[in-house]
């Protein structure tokens, strides 16, 4: 996907007039994903001491002494990394764990814990080879038994349920010799290996939930809870070294300090920034804009009333107007989306859907009366508040409904409240986050609708829909698979599983004493890849 890059203080927008009228205060949030994991561990037992580095000029500064502080809107949810909930906590942990396979700029998924690996005729078997030499942030040398471990911790042989859906498709791990190991599935699936990155963790380390030991590129030091989380560079990577030593995400909490914070010096970078924040930078900052490959919606509970009528759903479809949210959260940047998929999965996205209910408020007034509210009603929409593009959102959807009689009450919750009481307790009406995919995989994103798993916080019920889903999960030939993807994508715009919105656009602000920020197709911030400038 193309980006460009956007040099100095960026022009001025028309945002925070619009949004000044609606009473919304602008902040510097990052839009929120829901996490893939359906359970949380709880942060303890966390050290709080700090990483510090000699200070040097910025010409001076070399890659032993160097130091970057990173803003990140949230804490991290837990130290586990097969627990942890929040996609916030894994596009840090991209930086500390790492997978069979490990994805990359370009949407690859490219050897890592393993150096190579081969995939049977039929989709069945996975075989793969362990790296030479690979080592964990003890220093213990990672073995086979370490990664069937890991894969059967992710399925659930203790009996519990799979932490990872797609992992109960697997009949056995089976160690071959010291240096392989296959994965036998139960039935064929041509796209398994996007479920392969889950983190290979040491069978010896009893206490993950305490102790997080990888093989990536940075190693954990310690964090401070709502304060910071500490890394520092791992010496003995089996890849390319990271060039930063230590790095430090500052939790960024107060959407309203992030551009005092930024010209202050406290943080280096700051992603997911809004654009009203980038015109008031100064030029000593590098802004690098891109996509943040989520579907944004105003995701709505199909289990209580009125979300439970079709009809109720789809008169929201019709009065919200996208290109509107767009203009006035962003200044038109970002791109429409119809149903819960992001352009950068292009196989499979659908642009064609978009055009399923344009802007049409008669229609919608005409859904509600037959659905018997011919006077509209009154809900809450309950959004995360460290996001200030989901909440600027909701403030203009709010604005938008007004037209057709339906009055949106906005409900500002912490996000520790927002993963406990929306996406995992369900008590909730409707809510505007966005959703992000774990894995490179259209199952990534499509299989949460399915009636029956854990992470459709929505409540979507569809016969027709879960028929599709296991069509395309059986089907091993790679087109009939992406029909029936295309299938269930047409389902949910139909039937308004929720209002689809957008992919929203992306500003990343790095102070130019450093370069070399990369986007990638998943929610991940690869910060070994970060240099200082020369």
């Amino acid at each position: 996907m193309m980006r460009k890059r956007l040099n100095g203080r960026a022009a001025s927008y028309l945002l925070s007039v619009v949004l000044t009228t609606l009473t919304v205060a602008l902040s510097g949030c990052s839009s929120d994903k829901a996490g893939d994991s359906q359970n949380q561990s709880e942060n303890t037992g966390a050290g709080t001491e700090t990483v510090t580095s000699t200070e040097t000029p910025a010409a001076e500064t070399t890659d032993d002494l160097s130091k970057l502080t990173v803003g990140i809107p949230q804490d991290i949810d837990g130290l586990d990394p097969h627990n942890a909930t929040g996609a916030g906590t894994r596009e840090v942990f991209y930086n500390i764990f790492e997978g069979l396979v490990k994805a990359d700029e370009n949407g690859n998924l490219n050897p890592a814990v393993a150096s190579d690996y081969q995939i049977s005729e039929d989709s069945t078997t996975y075989t793969f080879t362990l790296r030479d030499g690979i080592k964990f942030h003890d220093g213990s040398n990672v073995t086979v038994e370490d990664i069937k471990y890991s894969l059967e911790r992710n399925m659930g042989v203790d009996g519990s349920e799979p932490l990872i859906k797609a992992y109960g498709k697997i009949d056995s791990v089976n160690v071959i010799d010291d240096s392989h190991v296959e994965v036998v599935l139960k039935e064929a699936d041509s796209d398994f290996l996007t479920q392969l990155t889950v983190a290979i963790i040491p069978a010896s380390n009893e206490h993950p939930e305490t102790t997080p030991i990888g093989t990536g590129p940075y190693m954990y030091v310690s964090n401070s809870p709502q304060e910071n989380f500490v890394v520092t560079r791992f010496d003995d990577y089996w890849g390319e070294k990271a060039y930063i030593k230590d790095v430090v995400f500052k939790i960024e909490a107060n959407m309203d300090a992030i551009v005092m914070d930024l010209e202050g010096g406290s943080i280096d970078m700051m992603a997911r920034v809004t654009p009203t924040q980038v015109a008031q930078l100064s030029d000593k900052f590098e802004v690098y804009e891109g996509t943040m490959n989520l579907v944004q919606a105003l995701y709505l509970n199909n289990a209580v009333k009125p979300f439970d009528d079709v009809r109720v759903r789809q008169a929201l479809c019709y009065a919200v107007d996208p290109q509107g949210i767009m203009d006035f959260v962003s200044d038109g940047a970002g791109t429409e989306v119809g149903s819960a998929m992001f352009p950068s999965f292009s196989k499979y996205y659908m642009p064609e859907l978009n055009d399923t209910y344009n802007l049409d408020t008669t229609k919608a007034k005409e859904l509600l009366t037959e659905a018997g509210y011919p006077d509209g009603f009154e809900f809450t929409i309950t959004v995360p508040s460290n996001y200030g593009q989901h909440v600027d959102t909701a403030q203009v959807i709010a604005e938008q409904l007004k037209e057709i009689g339906v009055t949106a009450n906005i409900q500002e919750i912490e996000w520790n409240s927002w993963v406990s009481d929306v996406y995992s307790g369900r008590q909730y009406e409707a809510t505007v986050v966005g959703i992000d995919a774990s894995t490179l995989s259209a199952s990534a994103l499509l299989s949460r609708y399915v009636s029956d798993n854990g992470k459709n916080f929505v409540n979507f019920n569809s016969e027709a829909y879960d028929t599709a889903y296991a069509n395309a999960s059986a089907a091993t030939d790679d087109d009939t698979k992406t029909q029936y993807y295309k299938e269930c994508e047409t389902i949910l715009s139909q039937e308004a599983a929720s209002v689809y919105i957008q992919d929203l656009p992306e500003f990343v602000v790095l102070n130019k004493k450093f370069t070399g920020y990369v986007f990638y197709p998943l929610y991940v911030q690869d910060i070994a890849k970060i240099r200082p400038a020369q």
